[in-house]
């Protein structure tokens, strides 16, 4: 099997080498081996599936998993004793939080709207209605 520069990696994968060596530290991919020369231990040689598993990452973080979510789902992954139940649970508690964060998104909007509703655009920010709402709120 031919392995892979790390600068191969990040290309392969869409990625910068700054990522690959970030995602390193994180421990979402194994550590290389190294590949020894006459003059030290050489460079870092990755295994190609490493193209796969940051792919893999980035798709993940895509759909709003965090680095965390992304080593448990990762780990779930070779576990010999996890099943598909496992990660549905994993995935349906993202679509719960995503579904809350869409719905505080919208009462924020719904307040601005308001906020703009209160104000023409015109005369001096002095009595600008939106800045006068917005003191009051934050002296409550």
């Amino acid at each position: 099997m031919k392995s892979l520069t790390i600068g191969q990696v990040a290309r392969m994968a869409g990625v910068r080498v700054d990522t690959v060596r970030y995602y390193e530290r994180q421990g979402l991919l194994p550590t290389p081996e190294r590949r020894p020369t006459l003059h030290g231990p050489g460079y870092r040689r990755y295994d190609p599936e490493t193209v796969r598993r940051i792919r893999f990452i980035k798709q993940a973080q895509r759909l709003g998993f965090s680095l965390q979510e992304i080593a448990e789902l990762l780990a779930l992954r070779v576990d010999p004793w996890a099943d598909r139940q496992e990660v549905r649970r994993r995935v349906e508690t993202k679509v719960a939080d995503i579904e809350a964060r869409i719905q505080a998104l919208e009462a924020m909007r719904q307040a601005l709207r308001s906020l703009l509703a209160q104000c023409e655009g015109s005369g001096p920010v002095c009595e600008c209605p939106i800045l006068e709402a917005l003191e009051e709120e934050a002296g409550r």
